[in-house]
């Protein structure tokens, strides 16, 4: 049977290591190239698929027969277009979907519904800003004035993004909780913006900003489809076989 894993995470990484080695599987996996990722098999793909109706086309062609979506949490439109595309062509579809972050005492979030939703409520109490919600939607915060901004993300944005003014680091987690705190501090950040996209990566920055007493603007993950879900590589493994036999 040929399995697609569309990937982009940690998970799906680790899943399709896995997954290469089961009996009776062909693994494809398809990377959307935002960021360089190290291939995973030589049945790797890099790059859209231009929307549902191309997804469907390629799952055709390639005689998928089981489509597990690793993509990030954010990645929503990704998601949305495989649930339609695997229904319409009756394919078993699971969604991979790490755990969400939930805050717990000593936390001082104030919660979100989209990136625009941070930009508007920064003003109202932040100066020093650690924006750590990847390249992508960087820009939209260039409309604030009067605050500064420490940007990381894995990669260099674009040659003609105009980033917001602060500092640029280009650093890959997982981190420490001491580091993330020594980061801080150094910087004397008392507001970090953040998606919730959940795991271990990168919830040191998390930890750090409660035993510090720093205010975290947390966005809120987009709705993704109904359907068959797992929270890890474990649980994934277990359907590709259940699924299969």
């Amino acid at each position: 049977m040929k399995l697609l894993i569309l990937g982009g995470t940690q998970e799906a990484r680790e899943l399709a290591e896995k997954a290469i080695n089961l009996s009776n599987i062909e693994l494809k996996v398809s990377l959307a190239g935002r960021i360089n990722q190290a291939v995973i098999s030589q049945q790797t793909r890099v790059g859209g698929f231009g929307g549902v109706t191309g997804l469907i086309n390629y799952l055709e062609a390639e005689n998928i027969d089981l489509l597990v979506d690793a993509t990030h949490p954010f990645a929503a439109n990704i998601s949305h277009n495989a649930a339609i595309a695997a229904e319409k062509l009756g394919l078993p579809l699971l969604m991979l979907v790490r755990s969400e972050w939930e805050s717990v005492t000593g936390d001082k979030w104030v919660e979100v519904e989209n990136i625009q939703a941070a930009v508007d409520i920064l003003p109202s109490f932040a100066k020093r800003v650690f924006l750590t919600i990847g390249r992508q939607e960087v820009t939209v915060f260039n409309q604030i004035e009067n605050i500064w901004f420490l940007m990381r993300m894995i990669e260099k944005p674009l040659l003609d993004i105009v980033l917001p003014k602060g500092l640029l680091v280009l650093e890959r987690g997982p981190f420490s909780k001491d580091s993330e705190k020594q980061l801080l501090q150094k910087h004397n950040i008392d507001t970090i913006v953040s998606k919730n996209s959940g795991g271990n990566a990168t919830y040191a920055k998390i930890i750090a900003a409660r035993e510090l007493g720093i205010q975290v603007v947390m966005v809120k993950r987009p709705m993704l489809p109904e359907g068959e879900r797992v929270e890890d590589v474990e649980g994934a493994l277990e359907w590709v076989e259940r699924v299969r036999s």
